[in-house]
């Protein structure tokens, strides 16, 4: 499968209108990868008016053969994986390791939603007299998707499986640092039959093309994973113009490691929660919380995990952990762990960058422990996107939960215990979306995935996504024999409503 150098718009590969282009760049060796349009305004136009006709055809095929097409796609995706991972790999710097395990999941999501487009079922609601009142399911129309680069195939799969089952065209915009492997997607979808027109991918620039596709008249609606302010602007445009807005936003996750679950399982939870995909993920196990009794053995053997962590090339089986993403990202790691520093925290492993031997081409930063942690500083309550973990001892349950509960952020979090009614409890009152138990990143295509308070609005996965991706439409059949006339006078009490 080659790599793409052109945007796709009803069915053909084309240039930007105005000719600009932008670099992917590999973060591994600052390399090109490939040179992709820098869309705009116009071109936006142009695919929300591809995507308007394609949505006719699309929305009026019966579901059980839009159904057929998202399971011809998964059976493709299958069997193209390798080609993915290595280009998932190569613009994300993510360990092919962690994009081996990912990837592969990706097709159960359209088996998923194709399931769920053959088999759900419309409503038949109490309606008092002769009515019959019956409501269905119809596309929303054409809805944009704003994907972002720490998991550009995961990400935009949670959003265009359940659109596309429900009979949704869509524009798609890629973030531009991570664009490569939406547009190689475009091969199977033809491959799998779907019509032209019904997905567009336009590559370019948030303050562009991202601001053009949120402003478009002809959205219906938009979902984006982004930052929260980010999501702020997006939401309020969406507001203006009355339509839905689905925003998987910021995060500062918790881990809350209790006595029971032993040093061990703590410190292997934790790092899987903290630096899986360099710390560059939404869940992120940023704030390691570990009751009192526990707290010096955990961080003895966390720092010495941590410094025993395979750091390199991504493309290598052995690598552990590869490199930011960008320049702009290594830039703001480099800025928190400063600002933790400043604020007094202590440094108990990592806090530097790599630029020796083979790092010296690329955005690589050591994994980074704080400890001496207050609460309130920066460095513990704003989201960094990056391999840095803050620990904090707690002394109960009700000090664990309000201090996994003090942020403004509350997308995920985990809680580590072998008390199955402390599980429940401690899970029941903390002010996040997802929480799991005795594990951490777990992801599904059936389970329901979003945040409360600043992690934004809106799910993904499960049915209700599905839902969200369609309008209600409510019946109601008069059945009676005889006619109604509202204004006879024939001095009957007559029923309005």
């Amino acid at each position: 499968m080659n790599t793409p150098t052109q945007m796709y718009i009803n069915g053909q590969w084309k240039e930007a209108c105005s000719g600009e282009r932008l670099d992917v760049e590999n973060p591994a060796d600052r390399s090109v990868i490939t040179s992709l349009p820098a869309g705009d305004k116009i071109d936006i136009e142009a695919a929300v008016a591809a995507a308007a006709e394609g949505q006719t055809v699309w929305g009026a095929k019966p579901a059980r053969e839009r159904a057929a097409v998202l399971e011809r796609f998964a059976r493709l995706l299958r069997e193209a994986l390798p080609e993915f991972i290595y280009q998932e790999t190569l613009q994300t710097g993510r360990a092919i390791r962690e994009m081996r395990a990912q990837l592969a999941r990706l097709p159960e999501w359209y088996e998923y939603y194709a399931a769920v487009a053959r088999t759900h079922e419309g409503g038949l609601h109490p309606f008092d007299g002769p009515y019959i009142n019956y409501t269905k399911r119809r596309p929303l129309g054409v809805v944009g998707l704003i994907t972002p680069w720490n998991h550009p195939m995961l990400i935009l799969t949670k959003k265009l499986a359940p659109a596309l089952a429900a009979g949704n065209a869509v524009v798609i915009k890629p973030s531009e640092v991570a664009p490569v492997t939406p547009l190689m997607m475009v091969k199977l979808w033809e491959e799998a039959g779907l019509p032209k027109g019904v997905l567009n991918i336009v590559t370019g620039y948030g303050p562009t093309a991202g601001k053009a596709l949120t402003e478009h008249p002809g959205i219906s609606k938009i979902d984006v994973t982004g930052g929260t302010e980010t999501g702020r602007v997006i939401g309020a445009t969406a507001g203006k113009n009355l339509i839905p807005f689905s925003g998987e936003l910021g995060g500062k996750a918790s881990v809350v490691v209790f006595e029971d679950i032993g040093a061990d399982n703590a410190v292997k939870g934790s790092l899987f929660a903290s630096f899986i995909a360099s710390g560059q993920t939404c869940v992120q196990g940023a704030r390691l919380l570990v009751q009192e009794s526990l707290y010096e053995e955990v961080v003895a053997a966390l720092v010495e995990r941590v410094n025993s962590l395979k750091i390199g090339n991504p493309l290598e089986e052995s690598t552990q952990m590869g490199p930011m993403v960008s320049q702009k990202q290594l830039d703001i790691v480099l800025k928190y762990v400063a600002i933790g520093k400043e604020e007094g925290a202590t440094v108990a492993a990592g806090g530097e960058r790599l630029t020796n031997g083979e790092f010296s081409g690329g955005y690589y930063h050591q994994p980074t422990v704080f400890t001496n942690i207050r609460g309130g500083m920066r460095v513990e309550q704003e989201e960094i996107f990056g391999p840095v973990v803050c620990v904090m001892p707690f002394t109960d349950e009700a000090d664990a939960i309000a201090k996994a509960n003090a942020t403004q952020f509350g997308l995920a979090g985990s809680v580590w215990t072998r008390d199955v009614a402390r599980a429940h409890r401690v899970a029941s009152k903390l002010d996040m979306g997802i929480v799991w138990v005795n594990d951490h990143h777990r992801i599904d295509p059936s389970s329901p995935w979003g945040g409360f308070k600043d992690s934004g609005v809106g799910k993904e996965n499960g049915i209700v996504t599905y839902e969200a991706y369609t309008k209600t439409q409510s019946v109601i059949v008069n059945t009676a024999d005889e006619p109604f006339d509202w204004f006879s006078a024939d001095g009957a009490d007559k029923r309005y409503s």
